[in-house]
């Protein structure tokens, strides 16, 4: 196995982790990231060196690929929020309707 072949790899993980994310699949986003760790753990193992353009090409597309699932993470941690200030009556940065009938 070699560095570049272990990059492919989790950046097949990283897809597969953006599918179980756009899915709602809890268990395909565990075995993504399980894959994920296993991959880089590999890499790791594998000690590090000069990249060379092909190595270093894999690890940006890698990198951008963290990042959208980073930016799903975070959407959806957002309407988790969103909804649970609905609940609370905290919708709308905060306002309370009876703070707001105190001054009517």
């Amino acid at each position: 196995m070699t560095r570049r072949d272990a990059l492919v790899r989790v950046i097949d993980a990283l897809h597969a982790e953006i599918a179980a994310l756009k899915a709602n699949d809890v268990v395909g986003l565990e075995r993504a990231t399980a894959d994920k760790l296993g991959w880089l753990d590999q890499i790791a193992a594998l000690g590090t060196g000069p990249a060379g353009p092909d190595l270093r090409e894999l690890a940006d597309e890698a990198t951008r690929l963290n990042e959208t699932c980073r930016i799903y993470v975070n959407l959806m941690a957002a309407n988790v929020r969103r909804r649970l200030q609905t609940l609370t009556g905290e919708a709308g940065g905060g306002y309370r309707p009876m703070l707001a009938r105190a001054y009517a």
